[in-house]
């Protein structure tokens, strides 16, 4: 269905119903946008924390209406992705839902139309990027599954990091006064970690400021924890601690947000402190890669308790302009024959080519095709973390001349696995 412009007023009505898409404009209309996620997700309501803990673009928010009522929601926040080799703009697709007495009426369908659209004509934007509340509806919007997340659960009296050599110290510090140096160290950490995203004044006044006591369900205050050699700060975590006691058995928990390190010797140290607070059993982090050097790190990595799920979800919305704005483990020419029936713009056969370099080139062609595949699968090889090989294996992108997928996907392939620091 088409949007039509009410230029004077400024809603976006569909032509054939009731419903009314307008982008908010002000910080105060997030109100709107919580009364349809506490609905959405079956919440009795959501807490309404101090005003840092709020990261909101009304201008990039598109809310539905019927009848005056707010009734569906997507928003963005706009971001840049770290890529293989490089960094994108990308929209970060965040606080989707519909109210339960409107859904199975196209709303969600229509809101990422829109916003697909408005991402890649007026942001200039080559991606977007999700979390998936429920996986399986992401494919339907031309999405791939790019990095799976990994939790971690430690039992801290099983493992522990033998042999720890590093030669700086550790210092804890309020979250707050250590914000200058906890972002150097993300932002020098941040390149070289495809999946990561950047963060603004207001992300950050988020992540580190200090929950009420109403609504730390049992958790301490966040604490920072820097690791510093002789060159300075080289690393830190931020976590919490949960005290529990089984009769006179001490049970607690750590809970870890977040963990950088610039060097192996920060990050070892850091994780040897996290894994030895006394008086605690579980060392818990719901953010991880899945080749975090934990595994490698500890003396029994079962007691990791590792579980692995999906993670982010790319969508391509501009095919030439993403797959030039990585890098590539592999010299390449491949012709790629794409299928897109949300951006048809992106259907087509697209010839990429790389150097020595890593550098890539695409444009479109009239030329056979090498590999034929749908937008989602270009999405899932994306950072370099989904194979093309794992694809094929499940029938989704087809080879069609020998010799290009095996190419192709050691191409795509890269380094570092991708992964993110938690959910946007």
């Amino acid at each position: 269905m088409t949007v039509t412009e009410d230029v004077a007023s400024g809603a976006r009505p569909w032509a054939d119903d009731e419903y009314v898409l307008r982008t908010l404009t002000s910080p105060e209309e997030e109100l709107l946008v919580d009364a349809v996620l506490a609905d959405a997700f079956g919440l009795e309501g959501l807490a309404a924390g101090p005003p840092e803990f709020s990261v909101f673009e009304p201008e990039r928010n598109a809310l539905v209406e019927f009848e005056g009522e707010p009734v569906a929601n997507v928003g963005v926040f706009t971001r840049d992705l770290i890529v293989p080799g490089g960094r994108m703009a990308a929209a970060h697709m965040t606080r989707g839902g519909v109210r339960q007495t409107h859904r199975r009426r196209g709303l969600m369908t229509r809101l990422m139309n829109y916003h697909l659209r408005t991402a890649r004509d007026e942001h200039g934007e080559a991606l977007a990027v999700w979390w998936a509340s429920e996986a399986k509806i992401y494919r339907r919007y031309g999405c791939g599954l790019a990095a799976r997340n990994v939790g971690l659960a430690v039992d801290s009296r099983e493992a522990r990091i033998p042999d720890l050599r590093a030669g700086g110290r550790l210092r804890e510090s309020e979250p707050s006064a250590a914000a200058e140096d906890i972002r150097r160290v993300y932002e020098r950490v941040l390149p070289h970690r495809p999946g990561w995203s950047s963060r603004d004044r207001a992300t950050w006044a988020m992540l580190l400021a200090q929950l009420p006591m109403e609504m730390r369900q049992g958790y301490s205050a966040q604490r920072a924890l820097l690791y510093q050699d002789s060159d300075g700060i080289q690393g830190y975590a931020l976590w919490r601690r949960k005290n529990e006691w089984t009769g006179d058995i001490r049970g607690g928990e750590v809970n870890v947000g977040e963990v950088v390190a610039a060097t192996p010797d920060a990050y070892a140290a850091l994780w040897d402190f996290l894994l030895s607070v006394d008086l605690t059993r579980t060392v818990r982090l719901d953010f991880a890669s899945a080749e975090e050097p934990l595994f490698l790190l500890v003396n029994e990595p079962r007691a990791l308790h590792a579980t692995v799920s999906d993670g982010l979800w790319i969508r391509i919305l501009d095919v030439p302009t993403a797959l030039a704005g990585r890098r590539y483990s592999a010299p390449l020419d491949v012709v790629l024959e794409v299928r897109d029936d949300m951006l048809p713009e992106n259907t087509g056969r697209w010839r990429l080519t790389v150097g020595a370099d890593g550098v890539g080139r695409c444009a479109a062609t009239s030329d056979a095709p090498d590999l034929s595949c749908d937008i989602g699968v270009l999405g899932a090889a994306y950072l370099g973390g989904t194979p093309l090989g794992w694809s094929a294996g499940a029938g989704r992108i087809r080879e069609l001349r020998p010799g290009a997928l095996a190419a192709a996907s050691a191409a795509f392939s890269w380094p570092t696995q991708p992964s993110a620091l938690g959910i946007f």
